[in-house]
């Protein structure tokens, strides 16, 4: 059965099919200010190969989509209609250590979220801030050290 099998691997066929894009949620923000500018949003994203769900909240200026696409080129499309529009820079409130950090706080930010910087989490556990923490006034066994 050996020359059969050496045969057979010639006679397969490989799909030449590209790798599927996963199924992702990519959020954007959008100045939209009417109905008009919400429906050429959303029907520039519908058409798009491979998206599934969109929904726009004019109120946010927010678009969700949803489905088997890439982020950039969903950002591209969007920004074809005319609007001033970047992925969405806001976290939830409740996730961020430090929400009125420099930066973290943004007026114009939705109700209950935050801007997504490095400032809102707290600093890394370095060697060099625990050394620096054991000589604080804080630390109640300070003493014991010196």
């Amino acid at each position: 059965m050996g020359a059969l099998d050496y045969l057979s691997n010639f006679c397969t066929v490989t799909s030449t099919r590209s790798k599927r894009k996963p199924m992702q949620t990519v959020e954007i923000k959008v100045k939209m200010d009417c109905d008009g500018c919400e429906r050429r949003v959303k029907n520039a994203v519908t058409t798009m190969k491979g998206v599934k769900t969109v929904e726009v909240n004019r109120k946010q200026s927010r678009v969700v989509v949803s489905g088997y696409v890439d982020p950039n080129k969903v950002l591209k499309r969007v920004k074809r209609t005319g609007k001033r529009a970047e992925f969405w820079p806001y976290i939830p409130q409740h996730l961020a250590y430090y929400p009125y950090a420099s930066g973290a706080y943004d007026k114009r930010a939705p109700a209950g979220y935050v801007r997504n910087v490095l400032q809102a989490f707290p600093a890394s556990n370095a060697p060099e801030d625990n050394i620096v923490s054991v000589f604080s006034d804080d630390n109640v066994h300070a003493c014991s050290i010196m």
